[in-house]
């Protein structure tokens, strides 16, 4: 538009001043447009009366639609439909359209799992990506391809180096220059993939499961998350309620001067500020590259949101434009590392808001604020943000204005000041000439402004709320997840008192459980007493059997028995489903939970000295799904005993079924209980019964390498087997099941002969070993025993330490009595620095007195077997087996850390070493299901 050629009044010739300051690129209008106000935007510009009229006749409302599906591809042309398989194709996803990609997929062990390898062609990406996120490897977005030549023709002055060097392909040398500006096809396989595009590919391709651990291994990497999933080829965009259900983040409310101050909770159910930064047509300045400042501490850049000066994949996106994407901010208590005083969320939607207004429409409704990038304000925007003059979020403008169009710009954004109600405080500017950090303090000081007035604040629940009515999916919006959600809520609402529940609804888990534990723990060790009365043995044998049959007269509770239904449910996705919703409803029982830092447990273990008793809990246990587990196999250890007993006809047996049920469980990827939590003790009927089953399920793929990892709680062995394997061992609670869990891994059928084995039985000890010392009496007598026996049952044991020389008497104990039983494991030794990145890893001579006996572990150690020499085999372990030094798990303080590059690839190190040994035969003899039945049996 031009301005009329009118006589210009004061007032017009204060508008030429500041058209002639934004031209010269002052960094904020506020600073030169103090004029530029709601109550005078009407008359701050002078243009020609027939343009305005033109204007305003024109129905200046945006149409996005009434919220129907439909309405949500009136975006995308035809010709964007065919991309999202095109991509696929590319990708090697097509396959999974129909049949989509599990959590057991990407948990198989095959032959990759033990490279270290880089991806050659595109069908390569998805696999890295998921391997490297298991992993928590911050270069998991990284879909640079290693260029793939044989090797006759790698040049003669290379060919010493190819086993140090990769030759990464630089596609901009095969480009033709007649395509270097197109951008509607598709990059050829030997290009780069957009991280997003493989993102979105990835997450359309799979089940809700393992979207659900993708971001959940996304989160611990501080990705920026999806919200939003476009699909422009099945004409809907997805709001990924469920996928974001597992993320569970640890903040600090107030200075951490004592337990209690941090929280954990669910990020979809907290309420906190939420602001989204939003492109309108094009904008000089990277909306993902200014967020990422916004969120990073001094001198430090994180990037959480994928940017295009990352070097990681650098192509345009073919599929992921419409993706919505959330991150937040989490306070650690410190003033010097917190950029915000109180939890945030942050929005960032990619691609231009009229091309996915309905997102746009979204991010308006849920957020505190708006921030919109721009280069132009004219007639098209002016109409599609006139719109939205019936808003009530706060709108902020960030403008980096095209020569030649600045005026345009004022005087359409002059409009829409009455409209957005906003005023010259809502409105900045950045062009090349702005000073960045003061430009991102101005922006955080805008967000505390904002969070400390009167705000919208919701929890991604009710942004689920928001979405639905407009019309976008839920993914959580269908009749099995329905379904088990209501089954979920119907034993939760029966809990008021989570004691009061244990005792009143978990019967068998009471004084019979431990009771019939304790004389069955006497019973056992008659064996290692020479010429045990026979009397003695009888009355052992009457108190069990009058123990059972108390059992065995109770009745599953209402609450049990309703659990038992939802595991047996026919549908398979259904019995998943039931049981995240168990998980996530028993943990809201008492959340936000509070929580003690690592080393808090540490500094507990001195204690544990003197004498106590074996039913006293190291920490208080939380209620969980394996309490419903354990009362199941308390119902069929008492069963199986009267049968034995000849008290019971097998005939008559109504509990048989139980195992089977939870097999079906530990298939679907649960950590099941193999050493009960609260009798600490074995249950070994319930044991056996469970691994008959699993061989019968399993038919002739049965051979077992049966992987333990001992420690004490804190020193973070269940988080080096989740970052190992992809498992689902409880971590980062205060409040962790005592019990050790066991969980089954697949073996590829093309690579089990290699291994030499179809499974791997992966044993986490839990809470068993507390440190005790031998002066503990029992209790370091009972962890000595439980030590025996995991290790006893292993093939391969990972031996977690804190600090130096720190072996656990309990498995030192262990280490002894093995000995004279000739049973020998392959030992891995872990060292994991918990809290400093600086420290060194150990030199050789002192990795060598890891396992030097120290007087006290000696003495403690010789009292129980008084046996120095054995000494001399446990001096010599360091030398034939390997020590390992894990470097610090997060990189900066948490909660904001992202886990470390170092520990990530020391894990998979250790990984590649214990699947060498397994190979190798370096373990002790594999075995199958029905050597590990007598194993546990004759332990």
């Amino acid at each position: 538009m031009l301005i009329a050629p009118l006589c210009l009044t004061q007032r017009q010739e204060t508008h030429r001043i500041e058209v002639e300051l934004l031209v010269k690129g002052h960094s904020d209008l506020g600073e030169v447009a103090p004029e530029v106000k709601a109550s005078d935007s009407q008359t701050s510009v002078a243009i020609a009366d027939l343009e305005w009229r033109e204007m305003e006749g024109d129905d200046c409302g945006f149409h996005y639609g009434d919220g129907a599906n439909e309405a949500q591809d009136s975006d995308f042309p035809t010709v964007e439909r065919s991309r999202l398989q095109e991509m696929l194709s590319l990708l090697g996803l097509e396959t999974y359209q129909a049949q989509k990609l599990t959590l057991q997929d990407s948990l198989q062990i095959s032959s990759d799992s033990m490279k270290n390898w880089a991806p050659q062609v595109p069908k390569d990406l998805p696999w890295h990506f998921l391997r490297k996120l298991q992993a928590l490897n911050s270069d998991a977005r990284n879909t640079t391809m290693v260029l793939d030549m044989p090797p006759d023709a790698w040049p003669a002055e290379k060919e010493s180096q190819m086993e140090e060097e990769m030759i990464y392909w630089d596609p901009a040398e095969d480009m033709a220059a007649d395509d270097i500006y197109s951008f509607s096809e598709l990059p050829m396989p030997d290009t780069p993939v957009n991280p997003l595009d493989l993102l979105c590919a990835l997450l359309l391709s799979s089940d809700t499961f393992l979207q659900q651990e993708v971001l959940l291994k996304m989160s611990l990497c501080q990705f920026a998350l999806p919200l939003v999933l476009p699909d422009s080829e099945n004409h809907y965009h997805t709001f990924l309620l469920w996928a974001l259900r597992g993320v569970v983040r640890t903040c600090c409310f107030q200075s951490p001067r004592g337990l209690g101050s941090f929280r954990e909770d669910s990020v979809v159910l907290s309420r906190v500020p939420t602001f989204a930064f939003v492109r309108m047509d094009v904008s000089s300045n990277s909306k993902s590259q200014l967020l990422n400042a916004i969120l990073s501490p001094a001198r430090r850049q994180w990037d959480r949101f994928w940017h295009r000066d990352l070097n990681l994949g650098t192509n345009s996106r073919e599929i992921a434009d419409g993706l919505v994407e959330i991150s937040w901010f989490f306070p650690s208590g410190k003033e010097d590392l917190d950029i915000f005083p109180e939890p945030m969320a942050f929005l960032n939607l990619r691609g231009d808001i009229g091309s996915h207004w309905l997102q746009f429409k979204l991010l308006t409704e849920v957020s505190s604020a708006v921030f919109i990038l721009t280069d132009n304000i004219s007639k098209k925007e002016y109409k599609l943000l006139y719109s939205m003059k019936e808003s009530t979020t706060k709108y902020y403008f960030i403008l980096s204005p095209y020569r030649g169009k600045r005026n345009t710009n004022l005087r359409f954004l002059n409009r829409l000041i009455p409209v957005l109600k906003i005023d010259h405080s809502h409105v900045l500017v950045k062009v090349s000439s702005t000073d960045n950090e003061s430009f991102v303090r101005r922006i955080r000081a805008i967000i505390c402004s904002v969070a400390r007035s009167p705000c919208r604040r919701l929890s991604v629940e009710d942004m689920a709320h928001a979405a639905r009515k407009l019309g976008l999916r839920i993914d959580e919006d269908f009749e099995e997840c329905q379904k088990a959600k209501e089954r979920m809520e119907k034993i939760i609402r029966k809990i008021k008192d989570v004691d009061a529940y244990k005792r009143d609804e978990l019967r068998l888990q009471g004084d019979p459980a431990r009771k019939a534990a304790q004389v069955e723990r006497e019973f056992c060790q008659l064996p290692w007493v020479s010429e045990p009365p026979e009397k003695h043995r009888a009355e052992l044998r009457r108190r069990v059997l009058e123990l059972r049959v108390q059992q065995n007269g109770q009745e599953p509770t209402s609450g049990v028995q309703e659990f038992i239904l939802g595991i047996s449910s026919p549908s398979l996705r259904e019995r998943q489903y039931f049981l995240r919703w168990m998980e996530w409803g028993l943990a809201r029982l008492g959340s936000p939970r509070p929580r003690q830092p690592p080393e808090t447990l540490l500094t507990l273990r001195p204690k544990l000295g003197g004498a106590s008793d074996l039913n006293e809990p190291f920490w208080p246990e939380p209620l969980g799904v394996e309490h419903f587990l354990r009362e199941m196999g308390q119902f069929y250890e008492a069963e199986s005993c009267l049968v034995e007993a000849g008290r019971l006809p097998a005939g008559q047996r109504r509990f048989a079924h139980f195992p089977g049920l939870a097999v079906e469980l530990l298939l679907g990827g649960l950590p099941l209980e193999l050493v009960d939590g609260a009798t600490l003790s074995i249950p070994v009927r319930w044991v056996t019964g469970l691994l008959k089953e699993l061989h019968v399920r399993l038919d002739r793929r049965s051979r077992l390498v049966v992987l333990s990892a001992l420690g004490v709680p804190g020193t973070g062995k269940s988080t080096l087997l989740n970052t190992m394997f992809g498992l689902r061992f409880a971590t980062g609670r205060s409040c962790s099941p005592r019990g050790s869990f066991m969980q089954l891994l697949p073996v590829a059928e093309g690579f089990s002969q290699d291994l030499g084995c179809d499974q791997i039985l992966v044993i986490d000890s839990g809470g068993l070993i507390s440190g005790a010392l031998p002066s503990a009496g029992d209790r370091f007598e009972l962890e000595a025993s439980l030590a025996t026996l995991l290790m006893g049952l292993s093939n391969v044991t990972v031996v977690s330490l804190a600090e130096m020389k720190d072996i656990p008497p309990a498995i030192l104990h262990a280490f002894l009595r093995l000995e004279k039983t000739g049973h020998m494991p392959n030992y891995q030794f872990v060292y994991q620095n918990l809290h400093d990145l600086s420290v060194p890893s150990p030199k050789p001579r002192d990795r060598r007195q890891l396992l030097d006996p120290p007087s006290d572990l000696g003495r403690a150690a010789t009292h129980v077997e008084k046996q120095g020499s054995s000494f001399r085999t446990l001096a010599g372990l360091a030398e034939r087996q390997h020590v390992w030094h894990i470097p610090a798990l997060w990189h900066g303080a948490p909660p904001m850390a992202a886990v470390s590059l170092g520990y990530s690839e020391a894990i998979f190190e250790l990984k590649r070493c214990l699947l060498e040994n397994i190979r190798n035969g370096l373990s002790s003899q594999n075995q199958n299901i029905q050597q590990l039945i007598e194993l546990v049996r004759r332990l």
